[in-house]
C-alpha cells in the first residue's frame, strides 16, 4: 500500500472515529505530498515521500522548540500530538547505538581523520539514514567521531 492510499484510509478512519486532530494532520501532510507532487510534476517516489515527511517532522520539532523556549504550554501539548502522528508515517528510527555504528563504519570507509573532512562524512551517511535518523544526532556522532 502506497503511502497516499495508507493516508487515505487513515483519513476516513478518522472521520468515522471524529479524531478532529489526526484528520487535521493527514489533510495537512497529503497537502504536502500533492503540492511535492505538483512541484515535480509526476507521482513521488518513496525517497522523495520520505523527504516531504522528514521536513513535516522537522518543521514541528523546530516549531516545539520554539514555543517550549516561548513557554506557550497550550501550543507545545498541540504541535507534540501532531508530531505523533506524522511520526507514525516514518519508518522505524534507528537508535543512537545503531547511528553510532553506521558513523563509525562511513568514518573508516572514507578514511576521515579530521573535522575538516566532516562535510565528506555527513554527505556519506545521510542518504544512509534518511528518514531514520536526525539529522542533528548524526552531526553530532561525526563531530564526537572525527574529534
Amino acid at each position: 500500500m502506497s503511502l497516499l492510499e495508507r493516508l487515505n484510509e487513515d483519513m476516513k478512519q478518522a472521520m468515522r472515529n471524529k479524531e478532529k486532530d489526526k484528520l487535521t494532520v493527514i489533510r495537512m501532510i497529503k497537502a504536502s505530498l500533492q503540492n511535492e507532487a505538483i512541484k515535480h510534476g509526476q507521482d513521488l517516489s518513496e525517497d522523495q515521500e520520505l523527504t516531504v515527511l522528514s521536513r513535516e517532522v522537522k518543521q514541528r520539532k523546530d516549531s516545539l522548540h520554539e514555543f517550549e523556549k516561548a513557554g506557550r504550554e497550550d501550543l507545545v501539548e498541540k504541535i507534540h500530538t501532531e508530531l505523533q502522528y506524522v511520526e507514525l508515517y516514518m519508518p522505524k528510527q534507528l537508535s543512537e547505538d545503531e547511528v553510532s555504528k553506521i558513523v563509525q563504519e562511513t568514518v573508516a570507509e572514507i578514511g576521515a581523520k579530521s573535522k575538516a573532512e566532516m562535510g565528506k562524512v555527513m554527505a556519506a551517511i545521510m542518504p544512509k539514514v534518511k528518514g531514520k535518523a536526525d539529522g542533528a544526532l548524526v552531526n553530532k556522532l561525526v563531530q564526537q567521531h572525527l574529534s
